[in-house]
């Protein structure tokens, strides 16, 4: 199993989604991460699905929008329609976390969950066979270029170990501060896809080297184990 690279959007140039999105594609991207606020659940605002839908047509690797607003279950069913294949959403944000997950797959796409740095991860335990990813918040959520919390690693261990136990298949994404110091600690501790801004967009060599460092620096921290999973 090669661990999957999934770059960030809210890093590249706001006038220019659809070359970073073409760029990103043909630099191998296994998914590109849309994330959405709402200027509620976190101090910023950026886009919603009118941007999913626009674009949708340049590309057909997997979009992964990560939901950072308040009462999803309004919206969940629109980003799925404007072509979004995962959706995750946090805990905090709604009072049904069972029923919005439904919502999720009932409208076609994949399910997740994001856990903040201070969410445990009892917060979901019970959702955890309905789930596609859980997302591990290694910052705080609502802005790029934080740094990155080491203390998440147990976390990230802690899942590995949980999804293992139970033989379920949910992969376990990292997200904040994701670069090429970081990417071989948490594919080690378990996780098995990377979403990364800063260091994919600020890359001195370009988009298509910053993926492959990436991966390459993440998987050669992880030996291939049958144990390990990709995903459904």
């Amino acid at each position: 199993m090669s661990i999957k690279i999934a770059p960030s959007i809210l890093s590249a140039d706001f006038g220019a989604f659809a070359e970073a999105t073409e760029e990103l594609a043909a630099a191998g991207a296994d998914y590109i991460h849309i994330d959405v606020m709402d200027g509620h659940f976190v101090p910023n605002i950026t886009f919603g699905a009118q941007l999913v839908r626009a674009l949708r047509p340049v590309t057909g690797v997997p979009f992964d929008t990560h939901l950072m607003i308040e009462n999803p279950g309004q919206y969940v069913a629109e980003f799925a329609k404007a072509g979004s294949n995962l959706v995750t959403i946090h805990p905090e944000t709604t009072f049904h976390l069972d029923r919005v997950l439904h919502q999720i797959k009932d409208a076609g796409a994949r399910a997740g969950v994001a856990l903040n740095p201070a969410t445990p991860i009892s917060a979901i335990e019970w959702t955890l066979g309905l789930l596609d990813r859980v997302l591990v918040m290694t910052v705080n959520p609502g802005f790029g270029g934080q740094a990155f919390i080491p203390e998440m690693l147990q976390k990230v261990r802690a899942l590995a170990q949980l999804r293992a136990a139970q033989g379920l298949r949910f992969e376990i994404g990292v997200d904040g501060g994701v670069n090429a110091d970081t990417a071989p600690l948490v594919a080690k501790a378990g996780a098995d896809t990377l979403i990364a801004g800063s260091a994919v967009f600020h890359h001195p060599e370009g988009l298509a080297d910053a993926v492959s460092e990436l991966r390459r620096l993440a998987n050669a921290a992880v030996p291939e184990s049958p144990h390990r999973n990709g995903g459904r």
